[in-house]
Protein backbone atom coordinates (compact mmCIF):
# COMPACT_ATOMS: atom_id res chain seq x y z
CA UNK A 1 0.00 0.00 0.00
CA UNK A 2 1.26 3.49 -0.85
CA UNK A 3 2.28 5.45 2.26
CA UNK A 4 -0.27 8.24 1.67
CA UNK A 5 -3.06 5.69 1.23
CA UNK A 6 -1.92 3.93 4.38
CA UNK A 7 -2.05 7.17 6.36
CA UNK A 8 -5.48 8.00 4.95
CA UNK A 9 -6.75 4.60 5.99
CA UNK A 10 -5.82 5.42 9.59
CA UNK A 11 -8.39 8.20 9.50
CA UNK A 12 -8.55 9.93 12.85
CA UNK A 13 -7.18 7.10 14.94
CA UNK A 14 -4.92 8.36 17.72
CA UNK A 15 -1.41 7.08 17.01
CA UNK A 16 2.10 7.96 18.21
CA UNK A 17 3.66 10.88 16.36
CA UNK A 18 6.74 8.80 15.57
CA UNK A 19 4.74 6.57 13.23
CA UNK A 20 4.79 9.26 10.57
CA UNK A 21 8.58 9.38 10.44
CA UNK A 22 10.08 12.05 8.22
CA UNK A 23 6.89 12.78 6.31
CA UNK A 24 5.53 15.95 7.90
CA UNK A 25 1.89 16.91 7.91
CA UNK A 26 0.68 19.84 5.84
CA UNK A 27 -0.73 21.48 8.99
CA UNK A 28 -0.36 20.99 12.75
CA UNK A 29 -2.93 21.94 15.38
CA UNK A 30 -2.49 21.86 19.15
CA UNK A 31 -5.63 21.83 21.30
CA UNK A 32 -4.63 23.51 24.55
CA UNK A 33 -5.65 26.06 27.18
CA UNK A 34 -5.17 29.63 25.99
CA UNK A 35 -5.86 33.13 27.21
CA UNK A 36 -6.07 36.48 25.46
CA UNK A 37 -6.86 40.06 26.42
CA UNK A 38 -10.13 40.84 24.65
CA UNK A 39 -10.03 44.41 26.03
CA UNK A 40 -7.82 46.16 28.60
CA UNK A 41 -7.92 44.21 31.87
CA UNK A 42 -10.46 41.75 30.44
CA UNK A 43 -8.82 38.38 29.87
CA UNK A 44 -10.63 35.41 28.36
CA UNK A 45 -9.43 31.96 29.39
CA UNK A 46 -10.50 29.21 27.03
CA UNK A 47 -9.33 26.26 24.94
CA UNK A 48 -8.05 27.06 21.48
CA UNK A 49 -5.95 25.86 18.55
CA UNK A 50 -2.26 26.82 18.60
CA UNK A 51 -2.86 29.37 21.34
CA UNK A 52 -4.84 31.74 19.13
CA UNK A 53 -8.47 32.71 18.40
CA UNK A 54 -9.49 31.99 15.73
CA UNK A 55 -7.10 29.13 15.12
CA UNK A 56 -4.69 29.36 12.19
CA UNK A 57 -6.19 29.89 8.75
CA UNK A 58 -5.82 26.63 6.81
CA UNK A 59 -5.54 27.38 3.08
CA UNK A 60 -5.89 24.30 0.90
CA UNK A 61 -6.22 23.63 -2.80
CA UNK A 62 -9.32 21.84 -4.01
CA UNK A 63 -8.54 18.25 -4.94
CA UNK A 64 -4.99 18.23 -3.50
CA UNK A 65 -4.73 15.75 -0.58
CA UNK A 66 -3.71 17.15 2.80
CA UNK A 67 -2.79 15.76 6.19
CA UNK A 68 -3.31 17.53 9.51
CA UNK A 69 -1.66 16.46 12.76
CA UNK A 70 -3.85 17.29 15.77
CA UNK A 71 -2.37 17.13 19.27
CA UNK A 72 -4.74 17.11 22.23
CA UNK A 73 -2.77 18.84 24.97
CA UNK A 74 -5.76 18.95 27.33
CA UNK A 75 -6.90 16.49 29.99
CA UNK A 76 -10.18 15.65 28.22
CA UNK A 77 -11.05 13.75 25.03
CA UNK A 78 -11.52 16.07 22.04
CA UNK A 79 -12.45 15.94 18.37
CA UNK A 80 -12.15 18.26 15.36
CA UNK A 81 -14.92 18.58 12.77
CA UNK A 82 -14.00 19.81 9.27
CA UNK A 83 -17.23 21.69 8.62
CA UNK A 84 -18.58 21.85 5.08
CA UNK A 85 -16.11 19.42 3.52
CA UNK A 86 -17.13 16.45 1.41
CA UNK A 87 -14.93 13.86 3.11
CA UNK A 88 -15.30 10.32 4.54
CA UNK A 89 -17.19 9.75 7.79
CA UNK A 90 -14.06 8.30 9.43
CA UNK A 91 -12.33 11.70 9.34
CA UNK A 92 -15.28 14.10 9.32
CA UNK A 93 -14.94 14.71 13.03
CA UNK A 94 -18.20 13.48 14.53
CA UNK A 95 -18.17 10.62 17.00
CA UNK A 96 -21.73 9.67 15.95
CA UNK A 97 -20.44 9.00 12.42
CA UNK A 98 -17.60 6.82 13.64
CA UNK A 99 -14.71 9.28 13.89
CA UNK A 100 -12.84 8.32 17.08
CA UNK A 101 -12.48 10.83 19.88
CA UNK A 102 -8.91 12.00 20.40
CA UNK A 103 -7.85 10.96 23.93
CA UNK A 104 -6.20 13.39 26.31
CA UNK A 105 -2.50 13.96 25.58
CA UNK A 106 -2.62 11.99 22.34
CA UNK A 107 -2.37 12.92 18.67
CA UNK A 108 -4.13 11.97 15.47
CA UNK A 109 -3.50 12.52 11.80
CA UNK A 110 -6.47 13.44 9.63
CA UNK A 111 -5.91 12.83 5.91
CA UNK A 112 -8.41 13.77 3.22
CA UNK A 113 -8.84 15.48 -0.13
CA UNK A 114 -10.40 18.92 0.43
CA UNK A 115 -13.55 19.80 -1.51
CA UNK A 116 -15.60 21.73 -2.39
CA UNK A 117 -13.82 25.06 -2.79
CA UNK A 118 -14.82 28.08 -0.73
CA UNK A 119 -15.02 29.30 2.87
CA UNK A 120 -15.22 26.37 5.27
CA UNK A 121 -14.21 26.07 8.90
CA UNK A 122 -13.10 23.67 11.63
CA UNK A 123 -14.28 23.38 15.21
CA UNK A 124 -14.72 21.02 18.12
CA UNK A 125 -17.77 18.75 18.00
CA UNK A 126 -18.36 17.57 21.53
CA UNK A 127 -21.29 17.90 23.88
CA UNK A 128 -21.37 20.53 26.62
CA UNK A 129 -24.67 20.28 28.47
CA UNK A 130 -24.36 22.62 31.44
CA UNK A 131 -20.55 22.76 31.26
CA UNK A 132 -20.08 26.05 29.43
CA UNK A 133 -16.30 25.62 29.29
CA UNK A 134 -16.56 22.95 26.63
CA UNK A 135 -17.59 22.42 23.03
CA UNK A 136 -18.46 25.44 20.89
CA UNK A 137 -18.50 27.76 23.92
CA UNK A 138 -14.69 27.62 23.74
CA UNK A 139 -12.23 29.13 21.29
CA UNK A 140 -11.83 25.88 19.36
CA UNK A 141 -12.59 27.15 15.86
CA UNK A 142 -10.78 28.42 12.79
CA UNK A 143 -11.22 29.12 9.10
CA UNK A 144 -10.49 26.79 6.22
CA UNK A 145 -10.28 28.32 2.77
CA UNK A 146 -10.24 25.84 -0.11
CA UNK A 147 -8.88 27.53 -3.19
CA UNK A 148 -10.63 26.69 -6.47
CA UNK A 149 -8.69 25.84 -9.61
CA UNK A 150 -9.45 29.34 -10.92
CA UNK A 151 -10.47 32.35 -8.86
CA UNK A 152 -11.34 35.75 -10.37
CA UNK A 153 -9.78 37.66 -7.46
CA UNK A 154 -11.79 40.82 -8.23
CA UNK A 155 -11.06 42.42 -4.86
CA UNK A 156 -8.23 44.39 -3.26
CA UNK A 157 -8.23 42.90 0.25
CA UNK A 158 -9.44 39.62 1.71
CA UNK A 159 -10.31 39.63 5.41
CA UNK A 160 -11.57 36.78 7.62
CA UNK A 161 -13.87 37.81 10.48
CA UNK A 162 -15.34 35.50 13.12
CA UNK A 163 -18.20 36.65 15.37
CA UNK A 164 -17.96 35.21 18.86
CA UNK A 165 -19.34 35.54 22.41
CA UNK A 166 -17.41 34.77 25.62
CA UNK A 167 -17.91 34.27 29.34
CA UNK A 168 -21.21 32.36 29.01
CA UNK A 169 -23.62 31.75 31.86
CA UNK A 170 -26.98 30.08 32.33
CA UNK A 171 -29.95 32.43 32.26
CA UNK A 172 -33.65 31.84 32.83
CA UNK A 173 -36.18 32.96 30.24
CA UNK A 174 -38.49 35.93 30.56
CA UNK A 175 -41.87 36.15 32.22
CA UNK A 176 -43.83 32.94 31.78
CA UNK A 177 -40.76 31.00 30.62
CA UNK A 178 -38.40 29.64 33.25
CA UNK A 179 -36.49 27.27 30.99
CA UNK A 180 -32.78 28.02 30.97
CA UNK A 181 -30.76 29.42 28.09
CA UNK A 182 -27.22 30.73 27.65
CA UNK A 183 -26.23 34.41 27.86
CA UNK A 184 -22.82 36.08 27.56
CA UNK A 185 -20.83 38.89 29.15
CA UNK A 186 -18.18 39.52 26.49
CA UNK A 187 -18.25 39.83 22.70
CA UNK A 188 -15.65 40.08 19.96
CA UNK A 189 -14.83 39.97 16.29
CA UNK A 190 -11.94 37.50 16.10
CA UNK A 191 -10.15 37.98 19.43
CA UNK A 192 -10.78 41.64 20.19
CA UNK A 193 -13.73 43.65 21.44
CA UNK A 194 -14.79 46.69 19.43
CA UNK A 195 -12.27 49.50 19.76
CA UNK A 196 -9.54 47.37 21.33
CA UNK A 197 -7.88 45.80 18.31
CA UNK A 198 -6.34 46.88 15.05
CA UNK A 199 -8.89 48.38 12.65
CA UNK A 200 -9.47 47.17 9.12
CA UNK A 201 -7.41 49.72 7.18
CA UNK A 202 -8.69 50.56 3.71
CA UNK A 203 -8.27 53.07 0.92
CA UNK A 204 -11.00 54.83 -0.98
CA UNK A 205 -12.32 52.89 -4.00
CA UNK A 206 -10.97 49.57 -2.72
CA UNK A 207 -13.11 46.45 -2.95
CA UNK A 208 -12.77 44.50 0.31
CA UNK A 209 -13.88 40.87 0.41
CA UNK A 210 -15.07 39.92 3.89
CA UNK A 211 -15.31 36.21 4.71
CA UNK A 212 -17.56 36.24 7.76
CA UNK A 213 -18.26 33.32 10.11
CA UNK A 214 -20.76 33.19 12.94
CA UNK A 215 -18.77 31.08 15.42
CA UNK A 216 -21.39 31.49 18.14
CA UNK A 217 -22.51 28.47 20.09
CA UNK A 218 -26.10 29.69 20.29
CA UNK A 219 -26.88 33.14 18.82
CA UNK A 220 -28.05 34.23 15.37
CA UNK A 221 -26.34 37.50 14.43
CA UNK A 222 -27.46 40.51 12.40
CA UNK A 223 -24.55 42.76 11.44
CA UNK A 224 -24.11 45.91 9.39
CA UNK A 225 -21.28 48.15 8.23
CA UNK A 226 -22.15 51.77 8.88
CA UNK A 227 -22.32 53.95 5.78
CA UNK A 228 -21.85 51.03 3.38
CA UNK A 229 -23.59 48.00 1.91
CA UNK A 230 -22.59 44.36 1.59
CA UNK A 231 -22.68 42.68 -1.81
CA UNK A 232 -23.31 39.02 -0.95
CA UNK A 233 -21.38 36.78 -3.36
CA UNK A 234 -21.29 33.43 -1.53
CA UNK A 235 -23.04 31.59 1.29
CA UNK A 236 -21.43 28.76 3.24
CA UNK A 237 -18.58 29.00 0.73
CA UNK A 238 -20.77 28.45 -2.34
CA UNK A 239 -21.24 31.25 -4.92
CA UNK A 240 -24.81 32.55 -5.02
CA UNK A 241 -26.72 32.66 -8.29
CA UNK A 242 -27.70 36.32 -7.88
CA UNK A 243 -25.27 38.56 -5.93
CA UNK A 244 -27.18 41.34 -4.20
CA UNK A 245 -26.45 44.48 -2.18
CA UNK A 246 -27.95 44.46 1.33
CA UNK A 247 -27.75 46.78 4.31
CA UNK A 248 -27.27 43.99 6.85
CA UNK A 249 -26.28 40.34 6.98
CA UNK A 250 -27.92 37.69 9.12
CA UNK A 251 -26.01 34.56 10.08
CA UNK A 252 -27.12 31.66 12.25
CA UNK A 253 -24.50 29.73 14.21
CA UNK A 254 -22.05 28.06 11.77
CA UNK A 255 -23.18 30.04 8.71
CA UNK A 256 -20.63 31.84 6.56
CA UNK A 257 -21.16 34.71 4.15
CA UNK A 258 -18.68 36.13 1.67
CA UNK A 259 -19.49 39.76 0.87
CA UNK A 260 -17.73 42.57 -0.96
CA UNK A 261 -17.83 46.06 0.48
CA UNK A 262 -17.08 48.98 -1.86
CA UNK A 263 -15.04 51.51 0.10
CA UNK A 264 -16.70 54.66 -1.18
CA UNK A 265 -17.47 56.60 2.02
CA UNK A 266 -14.19 57.92 3.53
CA UNK A 267 -14.20 58.11 7.29
CA UNK A 268 -13.93 55.89 10.36
CA UNK A 269 -16.82 53.47 10.66
CA UNK A 270 -18.04 50.52 12.71
CA UNK A 271 -18.85 47.08 11.34
CA UNK A 272 -20.79 45.34 14.05
CA UNK A 273 -23.90 43.81 15.55
CA UNK A 274 -27.14 45.73 15.08
CA UNK A 275 -28.00 44.76 18.66
CA UNK A 276 -26.84 47.83 20.60
CA UNK A 277 -26.17 45.92 23.82
CA UNK A 278 -23.84 43.39 22.20
CA UNK A 279 -22.12 45.88 19.87
CA UNK A 280 -21.37 48.31 22.71
CA UNK A 281 -19.89 45.42 24.69
CA UNK A 282 -17.57 44.34 21.91
CA UNK A 283 -19.34 42.76 18.93
CA UNK A 284 -17.77 44.90 16.24
CA UNK A 285 -14.63 46.11 14.49
CA UNK A 286 -13.50 49.51 13.21
CA UNK A 287 -13.00 50.26 9.50
CA UNK A 288 -10.56 53.13 9.02
CA UNK A 289 -9.90 54.84 5.69
CA UNK A 290 -6.37 55.99 4.92
CA UNK A 291 -5.82 59.56 6.10
CA UNK A 292 -8.98 59.58 8.24
CA UNK A 293 -9.24 59.83 12.03
CA UNK A 294 -11.74 60.50 14.76
CA UNK A 295 -14.33 58.54 16.69
CA UNK A 296 -15.75 55.56 14.78
CA UNK A 297 -19.29 56.22 13.57
CA UNK A 298 -22.26 53.89 13.81
CA UNK A 299 -25.48 54.33 11.87
CA UNK A 300 -28.12 51.62 12.16
CA UNK A 301 -29.25 49.95 8.95
CA UNK A 302 -32.82 49.97 7.73
CA UNK A 303 -35.23 47.28 8.83
CA UNK A 304 -35.09 45.24 5.62
CA UNK A 305 -35.98 41.61 6.18
CA UNK A 306 -33.25 39.00 5.69
CA UNK A 307 -34.34 36.78 2.82
CA UNK A 308 -32.30 33.89 1.40
CA UNK A 309 -34.41 33.79 -1.75
CA UNK A 310 -33.22 37.13 -3.18
CA UNK A 311 -29.81 35.52 -3.81
CA UNK A 312 -31.24 32.64 -5.85
CA UNK A 313 -33.14 32.17 -9.08
CA UNK A 314 -36.87 31.64 -9.37
CA UNK A 315 -38.54 28.45 -8.34
CA UNK A 316 -38.18 25.40 -10.53
CA UNK A 317 -40.71 22.68 -11.34
CA UNK A 318 -40.88 19.97 -8.73
CA UNK A 319 -38.79 17.01 -9.83
CA UNK A 320 -39.83 13.46 -8.93
CA UNK A 321 -37.92 13.30 -5.66
CA UNK A 322 -38.74 11.46 -2.48
CA UNK A 323 -40.02 13.77 0.26
CA UNK A 324 -38.57 13.30 3.74
CA UNK A 325 -40.57 15.15 6.43
CA UNK A 326 -38.57 16.24 9.49
CA UNK A 327 -40.73 17.73 12.24
CA UNK A 328 -38.96 19.82 14.92
CA UNK A 329 -40.63 20.27 18.32
CA UNK A 330 -39.73 21.43 21.81
CA UNK A 331 -40.62 19.57 25.01
CA UNK A 332 -40.67 21.28 28.36
CA UNK A 333 -38.22 19.38 30.60
CA UNK A 334 -38.81 21.06 33.94
CA UNK A 335 -38.51 24.33 35.77
CA UNK A 336 -35.04 25.91 35.55
CA UNK A 337 -33.88 23.22 33.15
CA UNK A 338 -33.06 23.06 29.44
CA UNK A 339 -35.85 22.18 27.03
CA UNK A 340 -35.72 18.87 25.17
CA UNK A 341 -35.83 18.78 21.38
CA UNK A 342 -37.30 16.17 19.07
CA UNK A 343 -37.16 15.22 15.40
CA UNK A 344 -40.33 13.43 14.33
CA UNK A 345 -41.25 12.99 17.98
CA UNK A 346 -37.97 11.49 19.22
CA UNK A 347 -34.80 12.83 20.84
CA UNK A 348 -31.31 11.63 19.99
CA UNK A 349 -30.08 8.90 20.39
CA UNK A 350 -33.58 7.45 19.91
CA UNK A 351 -34.31 9.41 16.73
CA UNK A 352 -35.13 7.49 13.56
CA UNK A 353 -32.42 7.66 10.91
CA UNK A 354 -32.94 9.36 7.56
CA UNK A 355 -32.52 6.48 5.11
CA UNK A 356 -31.23 7.23 1.61
CA UNK A 357 -29.87 5.38 -1.40
CA UNK A 358 -26.60 6.33 -3.08
CA UNK A 359 -27.15 8.98 -5.79
CA UNK A 360 -30.84 9.27 -4.91
CA UNK A 361 -32.55 12.69 -4.90
CA UNK A 362 -34.49 13.74 -1.82
CA UNK A 363 -36.60 16.68 -0.71
CA UNK A 364 -35.96 17.29 3.00
CA UNK A 365 -38.91 19.17 4.51
CA UNK A 366 -37.88 20.99 7.69
CA UNK A 367 -41.10 21.67 9.58
CA UNK A 368 -40.33 23.80 12.62
CA UNK A 369 -43.28 23.72 15.02
CA UNK A 370 -41.34 25.46 17.79
CA UNK A 371 -41.12 29.15 18.68
CA UNK A 372 -37.35 29.26 18.10
CA UNK A 373 -35.35 29.40 14.88
CA UNK A 374 -32.97 26.52 14.18
CA UNK A 375 -29.69 26.62 12.22
CA UNK A 376 -29.76 23.02 10.95
CA UNK A 377 -26.61 21.45 9.52
CA UNK A 378 -26.05 18.33 7.42
CA UNK A 379 -22.51 16.99 7.54
CA UNK A 380 -20.51 15.92 4.47
CA UNK A 381 -23.11 17.15 1.94
CA UNK A 382 -24.43 20.31 0.32
CA UNK A 383 -28.14 20.91 -0.26
CA UNK A 384 -30.08 23.33 -2.47
CA UNK A 385 -32.71 25.65 -1.01
CA UNK A 386 -35.99 25.20 -2.89
CA UNK A 387 -38.65 26.75 -0.65
CA UNK A 388 -38.40 29.18 2.26
CA UNK A 389 -41.64 29.82 4.19
CA UNK A 390 -43.62 29.00 1.06
CA UNK A 391 -41.48 31.08 -1.33
CA UNK A 392 -39.84 28.97 -4.07
CA UNK A 393 -36.21 29.50 -5.02
CA UNK A 394 -33.26 27.66 -6.59
CA UNK A 395 -29.53 27.95 -7.08
CA UNK A 396 -28.59 28.56 -3.42
CA UNK A 397 -26.37 25.77 -2.05
CA UNK A 398 -25.62 25.52 1.65
CA UNK A 399 -24.70 23.18 4.49
CA UNK A 400 -26.52 25.21 7.20
CA UNK A 401 -29.91 26.87 6.88
CA UNK A 402 -31.83 28.77 9.54
CA UNK A 403 -35.40 27.45 9.72
CA UNK A 404 -37.57 30.21 11.12
CA UNK A 405 -39.85 29.79 14.12
CA UNK A 406 -43.22 28.25 13.20
CA UNK A 407 -42.01 27.94 9.62
CA UNK A 408 -41.08 25.43 6.93
CA UNK A 409 -37.98 25.21 4.75
CA UNK A 410 -37.50 22.69 1.95
CA UNK A 411 -34.15 21.65 0.49
CA UNK A 412 -33.10 19.24 -2.23
CA UNK A 413 -30.31 16.77 -1.55
CA UNK A 414 -28.37 14.43 -3.80
CA UNK A 415 -27.12 11.57 -1.62
CA UNK A 416 -23.68 11.37 -3.23
CA UNK A 417 -21.27 10.81 -0.32
CA UNK A 418 -21.98 7.38 1.23
CA UNK A 419 -21.35 6.84 4.90
CA UNK A 420 -22.94 7.76 8.21
CA UNK A 421 -23.86 11.44 8.16
CA UNK A 422 -24.90 13.57 11.12
CA UNK A 423 -27.83 16.00 10.91
CA UNK A 424 -28.35 18.41 13.81
CA UNK A 425 -29.19 21.88 14.98
CA UNK A 426 -25.99 23.93 15.30
CA UNK A 427 -27.34 25.69 18.38
CA UNK A 428 -25.23 23.91 21.02
CA UNK A 429 -27.98 23.58 23.63
CA UNK A 430 -30.46 22.24 21.09
CA UNK A 431 -27.92 19.68 19.86
CA UNK A 432 -27.00 18.67 23.41
CA UNK A 433 -30.64 18.11 24.35
CA UNK A 434 -31.80 15.87 21.55
CA UNK A 435 -31.79 17.77 18.25
CA UNK A 436 -29.76 15.25 16.21
CA UNK A 437 -30.19 12.26 13.96
CA UNK A 438 -28.14 10.30 11.45
CA UNK A 439 -28.56 9.91 7.72
CA UNK A 440 -27.77 6.36 6.66
CA UNK A 441 -27.14 4.97 3.18
CA UNK A 442 -29.01 1.71 2.53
Amino acid sequence: MHRRHFLASLGAAAVPAGLFGAEPADFTLHIAPASFEIAPHKVVKTIAYNGQVPGPLLRMKEGRPVSIDVFNDTGDPEIVHWHGLRIPSAVDGAMEEGTPMLPAHKMARYSFTPAPSGTRWYHTHGAAGRNLKRATYTGQFGFIYIEPASEPGNYDQEIFLALKEWDPYMSSGGEGDDSVDVAYNLFSVNDRALGHGEPIRVKERQRVLLRILNASATITRRIAVAGHKFRVVAMDGNPVTTPKDVQALELGPAERIDAIVEMNQPGVWILGATDDHDRERGMGIVIEYSGQSGEPRWTPPGDEHWDYTIFGAGGKPDSPVERVPLLFEKKFAGHHWADKWTINGKSFPKTDSIRVRANGRYRLVFDNRSDEAHPVHLHRHTFELVKIAGVPTSGIYKDVVVVGAKSQTEVDLIADNPGLTLFHCHQQMHMDYGFMTLMEYV
